[in-house]
C-alpha cells in the first residue's frame, strides 16, 4: 500500500509501522485503499493502491531500470495485452516485467545475477504480480532450446541481445514482436543486423528523447535540467511466409 500526505510517500504492508516526522504511523491489517489513517500525533495520511508509475519510485533498485516512457513505447508499438506471453532477459529491478504483469501478460524473465533475481522476485510481490511474472536466475542464451515458438513478445535488455535475436523465429509465435532496449547506438545496430539475419520484418529503431517544459512569467521553453535521452529501442516482428502469391 502507498501511504501519502502531500509530498510524503511511504510503501507499507498492512500491519506495518512507519516512523515519520509527523509521528508514528501504524497501518491496520485490514486497511483498504482510500482509508485515512493517523499517526500517534493525530496527523492524517491517505492509503492508496500502488499504481504503475509508483513502481519506478518505490521498487528496490539493483541498477538503472527502464524509464516509464521506454516501457510505454514497448507497450504501444507491440500492442502486448492481457493473455499474451512474454519472454524477457535482463530483469534487473524488474520494472518492465512488473508493468507487463500488471497488464495481465504472463512473463518469464531471466536475470543472471542471483542477488538481482532475488530482489526482482521481492519487487514482483510488491507490485502484486508474483503470480504472473516468473523470475528465473540464469542466462537465457543457455536455455533457448527449452522454448518453442510460444511467445507473443520477446524483450531484451542485455549486452548479448543479438545472440538471442538470432533465435527469434524459434521463440516467437507467428505475428509476435521483438523489442530490444540499449543505451548505446552500436548495440542497437547489432540488434538490427541480427534481426535482419533472422528474417524478421518491420524492423525500426527509435531513440527515446523526452523534454519537460518550463512555464513562468518570462515565457515558456524546454527545461534545461535533466537528461532527455535514455536509450534506443529496436522493434521487429515475426511474419512467417505461408505459401507463395498466386
Amino acid at each position: 500500500m502507498l501511504v501519502v500526505r502531500g509530498s510524503r510517500e511511504f510503501l507499507l504492508e498492512p500491519g506495518a509501522t512507519q516512523e515519520t516526522d509527523l509521528g508514528v504511523l501504524e497501518l491496520p491489517e485490514d486497511v483498504e485503499p482510500g482509508t485515512v489513517v493517523e499517526t500517534h500525533l493525530g496527523e492524517a495520511f491517505e492509503v492508496r493502491r500502488l499504481r504503475g508509475p509508483d513502481l519506478f519510485d518505490h521498487l528496490e533498485r539493483t541498477g538503472a531500470p527502464m524509464m516509464p516512457r521506454d516501457i510505454g513505447l514497448v507497450v504501444g508499438h507491440t500492442g502486448v495485452a492481457a493473455g499474451d506471453r512474454a519472454l524477457d532477459a535482463g530483469t534487473g529491478t524488474g520494472v518492465l516485467a512488473a508493468y507487463l504483469g500488471r497488464l495481465g501478460v504472463e512473463v518469464t524473465t531471466y536475470e543472471r545475477d542471483p542477488e538481482f533475481a532475488d530482489t526482482a522476485r521481492g519487487n514482483m510481490e510488491t507490485a502484486g504480480v508474483a503470480g504472473t511474472v516468473d523470475v528465473r536466475t540464469g542466462d537465457l542464451t543457455e536455455t533457448l532450446d527449452d522454448f518453442a515458438a510460444e511467445f507473443d513478445l520477446l524483450t531484451l535488455d542485455t549486452e548479448d541481445a543479438p545472440a538471442v535475436v538470432e533465435h527469434a523465429e524459434e521463440l516467437l509465435a507467428p505475428g509476435g514482436f521483438l523489442a530490444v532496449y540499449s543505451p548505446f547506438v552500436e548495440s542497437a545496430r547489432e540488434a538490427v543486423e541480427a534481426a535482419r539475419g533472422a528474417g524478421l520484418a518491420d524492423i525500426e529503431t527509435l531513440e527515446t528523447i523526452q523534454r519537460r517544459m518550463d512555464f513562468d512569467d518570462r515565457g515558456s521553453r524546454p527545461s534545461t535540467a535533466g537528461v532527455g535521452h535514455t536509450g534506443y529501442l529496436v522493434f521487429a516482428r515475426f511474419r512467417p511466409q505461408f505459401g507463395s502469391p498466386s
